[in-house]
């Protein structure tokens, strides 16, 4: 067994090998660029050596420096993690040279399956059944819509090199093939260094299932089971479960012997990722091997119990894999949802900035449930323009799916967040959506469900009871701390707060009466219904958790006058809190509206101006591409939202630009 590793990666999955590695005994080495420099990673790992600048392309993907950092600190293996050059040829074979160890697949087989061009010819040889397309390289826009007329519409432009969503596009005529081309190129270029892209059939009403296997070097391959990965977003993964609520026995039997003859075809040796799409009549064809860990291998390893990079060290340092296929036991159900630093309100774009709030859930087992919170932040740190935007990995498993999901949801309401805009609210309101709840799923099912962007939903039902029973209990909490203020005009005994309330909440207003009730209060409606609210909240913290009438709740808190503004299940909402006459006084109170900008495009997130694609005096039409901003490593394509000429550009390609930043102006 190695005596050091060094992890060729930063942030969460940096973190995770060196748990792993820690439980071990194995010493472990980190890297980091000018950008991670107080990162969690390098805090963690035995020592840590800087790489370069933040930029990727000059530090995480140097493969010289990467070798150079392990003949430095005598690090006898590397583990790469996912992206970067995990699934890079050049990689493993650079390394074996230096005389080091590849924690991750033979050199062959990732040029096999890592390709995502020639996967498909071996998975063919291997008598895989695989998705209608052209398996060679497109040379040009005019290339691509040739083959996307012949293949018919929809299709699918990917990468070669790709994964994680960069360098794809789905397109649904040839106008859209042509730009789906540019972008695809210009994105795996930028992400994978290799700009070859390729066209297949975009199946319809489709849903991603995933193989998780794993080899030896003794030439033994098993599946662990599958996952399934349809909650997409712009083709990246949101939340993942395992098992998958579509497959049977017989059909996970069938796609795990497919997984495991296409590893062996290609003498796989490490843990790699077989995915599929699947239609909704469980009939499924193969899409591209993952020649490295998946983002997603937390809910597999809370179905069976194994831990994936234990083994991938394992199997790299020559050891016989210690189970055979007959010895894989499926265990319950985990859910995986991925916290990114992102604002769904505004389509999903990129948000940067220091957290001044970080406050996982609990980890561990809570009641029937386990929490476990896959990270590579820590409160006061920076979310930075140069990688993917993603913070933590939230896993819950469960014995049933839906108990999972419950746990899911209370433990997404106890995540605060503060300091950038995040996707908790939206991941919140997918956790209580009744189709999601039913596993009637599909990769378009965010586009689905949410065609006009997601919009917090106003608290109604008894995520409102919930919602309106916490304020109250808030102000009361509030109110006894007021009465503990040391040198009033009057002693506390002698006045008292008015316990008739008036609860405001989305546009609703509730009269209660609010007593204390030993560790808790009872807040009584006027139709008389007597709510038990208990909480050891304390004034300043992010999150109530308590209970409402026994049922255990979690709500984010954030302070405003004379309530707070609340977010659970979801849904989001002000609270105000008010006596009888204030409620009164405050119902005249006119409501500001905001001003709009219609005339100004800006930009929507930090991000670095690629393309201007409009001119001073040109009429654009509803729809038409202006601009397009890089962030985070994805192209986001700018369009005029109605008919108008341009005025004045403000900003020029290369341009570096904060969010809300004018980039043009109509006339």
């Amino acid at each position: 067994m190695f005596d050091k590793i060094l992890i060729a990666n930063r942030g969460e999955i940096a973190c995770r090998v060196i748990k792993t590695a820690r439980r071990m005994g194995i010493k472990t080495v980190a890297v980091y660029s000018d950008a991670d420099r107080d990162s969690v990673h390098v805090a963690m790992a035995d020592e840590a050596v800087h790489i370069g600048p933040a930029a990727a392309s000059q530090s995480y993907l140097v493969i010289e420096k990467i070798v150079e950092a392990c003949k430095q600190t005598g690090a006898q293996a590397v583990h790469p993690g996912y992206g970067f050059l995990s699934e890079r040829e050049a990689f493993p074979k650079a390394l074996e040279a230096a005389g080091i160890v590849f924690i991750g697949p033979n050199p062959g087989a990732i040029a096999a399956m890592g390709d995502k061009i020639e996967s498909k010819k071996a998975a063919a040889a291997a008598h895989v059944s695989t998705v209608p397309g052209f398996l060679g390289v497109i040379e040009s826009p005019e290339h691509a819509v040739k083959i996307a007329d012949e293949i018919g519409y929809p299709v699918m432009i990917k990468a070669s090199a790709g994964g994680g969503g960069k360098g794809m596009r789905i397109a649904h005529s040839a106008g859209e093939v042509a730009e789906g081309y540019a972008r695809a190129k210009s994105e795996a270029s930028s992400s994978f260094g290799d700009d070859r892209v390729f066209v297949e059939k975009f199946i319809t009403d489709p849903r991603h299932i995933e193989i998780q296997v794993i080899g030896d070097k003794h030439g033994n391959v098993i599946y662990l089971g599958e996952r399934e990965c349809s909650i997409q977003r712009r083709n990246q993964k949101v939340i993942e479960e395992a098992p998958s609520p579509l497959l049977d026995p017989e059909t996970r039997k069938k796609m795990g012997e497919q997984a495991v003859a296409l590893a062996k075809a290609v003498d796989y040796d490490s843990a790699g990722t077989v995915e599929f799409v699947a239609g909704q009549d469980k009939s499924f064809y193969f899409l591209e091997m993952n020649t490295r860990l998946q983002v997603e291998h937390p809910v597999t390893e809370m179905i069976t119990g194994l831990d994936l990079v234990e083994l991938m060290i394992r199997v790299a340092a020559g050891e016989a894999l210690p189970l055979t296929q007959e010895q894989v036991k499926l265990d319950g159900w985990a859910v995986e949802s991925r916290v990114y630093a992102e604002d769904p309100t505004r389509n999903f774009l990129p948000s940067i900035g220091r957290l001044t709030t970080y406050q996982p859930p609990e980890e561990g087992r809570q009641g029937e449930a386990v929490v476990r919170n896959d990270t590579g932040v820590e409160e006061g740190g920076e979310i930075a323009i140069h990688y993917d935007p993603m913070i933590a990995k939230l896993v819950t498993w469960a014995p049933t799916r839906l108990q999972a999901i419950t746990a899911q949801a209370e433990a997404l309401d106890a995540f605060a967040i503060d300091g950038i805009r995040h996707n908790i609210p939206f991941l919140s309101a997918l956790m209580a959506h009744p189709r999601w709840q039913e596993g009637r799923l599909s990769t378009g099912f965010i586009a689905e469900e949410f065609p006009e962007g997601f919009v917090a939903p106003q608290p109604e039902g008894a995520v409102a009871t919930r919602m309106m029973a916490a304020a109250a209990a808030i102000d009361h909490k509030l109110n006894q701390r007021k009465r503990g203020i040391s040198g009033q005009m009057r002693a506390p005994g002698l006045f008292a707060f008015e316990n008739e309330r008036v609860v405001t909440l989305a546009g609703h207003t509730y009269p209660v009466t609010v007593e204390t009730d030993g560790d808790g209060v009872i807040v009584t409606r006027e139709d008389g219904a007597a709510l038990h609210v208990a909480s050891g909240w304390r004034p300043g913290q992010p999150v109530w958790i308590g209970t409402v009438d026994g049922e255990r709740v979690a709500i984010q808190v954030r302070s405003l006058l004379n309530g707070a503004f609340l977010q659970h299940a979801g849904a989001a909402a002000e609270a105000r809190v008010f006596t009888r006459r204030e409620a009164e006084l405050a119902a005249l109170m006119p409501v500001k509206e905001h001003a709009g900008s219609g005339k100004q495009v800006l930009c929507p997130m930090p991000g670095l101006v690629k393309q201007i694609l409009v001119a001073e005096g040109q009429e654009v039409k509803n729809g038409e591409p202006i601009a397009v901003v890089e962030a985070m490593k994805m192209e986001n394509v700018l369009r005029a939202e109605r008919d108008a000429t341009v005025g004045k550009i403000h900003a020029k390609e290369g341009d570096s630009l904060a969010v809300d930043a004018v980039i043009l102006e109509f006339a």
